[in-house]
């Protein structure tokens, strides 16, 4: 899906503002849309090999959201505008917090730490994880498709 509009005439970060020091926020948990797409592909395949089966994804409902149901994550916005608070460059995390920050530091000309410990995973999706036998933080540097925005401010 593609959204298309208009935007007032205001100050907008873009990937291309972040400064040495800045800090690194992310709105939101990682890693459930990809565990969420593990998911849909294991039932997929139990369903191909026996197609009486029922999915069995009502108990998976954070991680099966994400990529089912994407969600814009606003109510930072909303935040950062109260407070305020003009992040010196973003960025949507669509294809992994890795990746995605890996597009912010190319543009803006600096390297980036991510503190392991301190990287947002729901604790269902790391749950997830550990059943799928995959690293939970992995999933999170990974994933992609979770929508969070990275944040430098």
């Amino acid at each position: 899906m593609t959204a298309v509009g208009v935007l007032q005439q205001i100050a907008l970060p873009t990937r291309s503002g972040a400064k040495a020091g800045d800090i690194l926020c992310v709105t939101g948990d990682l890693g459930a849309a990809y565990l969420g797409l593990q998911i849909l592909e294991r039932e997929k395949q139990v369903f191909l090999a026996a197609p009486d089966m029922q999915p069995q994804l009502s108990e998976k409902k954070i991680s099966r959201r994400p990529p089912i149901e994407p969600e814009a994550r606003l109510e930072a916005v909303r935040y950062f505008e109260k407070s305020g608070l003009l992040p010196t460059a973003m960025i949507d995390i669509s294809d992994g917090l890795a990746s995605d920050l890996m597009h912010i530091c190319k543009a803006s000309g600096v390297g980036a730490f991510i503190e392991e410990a301190q990287v947002p995973i729901h604790d269902e999706a790391r749950m997830q994880a550990i059943e799928f036998n995959l690293d939970p933080i992995t999933c999170a540097l990974s994933g992609g498709e979770d929508y969070g925005i990275t944040l430098h401010s």
